[in-house]
């Protein structure tokens, strides 16, 4: 299953109204970290089935992004029921983002 791309008039619905583990993963199709971090983000997708992955291109949703306080690419959101419990920007590892993932879900 692919990751889902979220807009602000789907964020409530699909990120805020979701039960459990979100990860959101702003990014922007100029920043180089953002495309380095989008295929782990893939796997990682299909290794958690329980946790819900999706995306947010900042140059299409800037308001979206500006409400959420972000304020670099890539930026990951990592949101329980509702809450920002851990935010990450930056390139990151498979394994350091595994690790958070594994803390929170």
């Amino acid at each position: 299953m692919s990751i889902t791309a979220v807009t602000e008039s789907t964020f409530t619905d699909e990120v805020l109204g979701t039960p459990g583990l979100v990860v959101v993963d702003y990014w922007a199709d100029w920043c180089a970290p953002c495309k380095q971090i989008a295929p782990i983000l893939e796997e990682l997708n299909g290794e958690y089935e329980n946790v819900k992955f999706v995306k947010v291109d900042t140059n299409d949703q800037p308001g979206l992004a500006a409400q959420q306080g972000v304020m670099s690419l890539p930026t990951l959101q990592f949101i329980v029921d509702g809450r920002v419990e851990k935010s990450l920007t930056g390139g990151k590892t498979k394994n350091a983002l595994k690790k958070v993932i594994d803390e929170l879900a």
